[in-house]
């Protein structure tokens, strides 16, 4: 799947396993710390990534249904883990294991949101893409995108209950 004005180049780039991508962002999404991790597989600098919104880096792969799980599990106060297919600057792609955990203050508000993100395994991704080639399927068998993605958090849903586990335990069974 393509979107308008992305160039994908259809190469992945891997990081090492015991390397570890790390950003923060404010409340909003936009990038407010990353890692020289980060940088080398985003392809980006520091200056050129800094206050941009962290979906600079969304594969269009990638089913929304599944950043919509994501942020409503972390507007929650609640820690997420998702296999995430990301775009570098010049249309490479690498997959990564993200967490994803809010960050709150004294008074227990949610004041930003850290991922760390490893190599994942090789056979988990491939499970992985063709869960998400069926959900962006979904997505994009409606004309209007927000009932798309709608229909598709439903399916992911009823996955979980089929399975009756949580998505963190899910994600692991991948």
């Amino acid at each position: 799947m393509s979107r308008p004005g992305v160039y994908l180049s259809g190469v992945e780039r891997t990081f090492g396993a015991d390397e570890i991508i790390v950003s923060k962002t404010d409340t909003k999404g936009r990038i407010i710390y990353a890692n020289e991790v980060f940088l080398r597989m985003a392809g980006f600098s520091e200056a050129e990534i800094l206050n941009k919104p962290h979906s600079i880096i969304r594969h269009p792969d990638m089913p929304r249904c599944v950043f919509k799980l994501l942020w409503d599990t972390i507007e929650a106060g609640k820690e997420i883990f998702a296999y995430v297919k990301n775009l570098s600057k010049n249309g490479d792609h690498y997959w990564v294991l993200a967490h994803v955990t809010p960050t709150f203050d004294k008074s227990g508000n949610i004041v930003s949101y850290h991922s760390n993100r490893r190599s994942p395994r090789r056979d988990a991704v491939e499970k992985a893409e063709a869960l998400y080639k069926e959900l962006l399927a979904i997505e994009n068998s409606h004309s209007d995108r927000k009932v798309g993605m709608e229909a598709a958090f439903q399916a992911v849903v009823a996955k979980l209950q089929g399975a009756g586990v949580p998505y963190d335990e899910f994600v692991f069974s991948l």
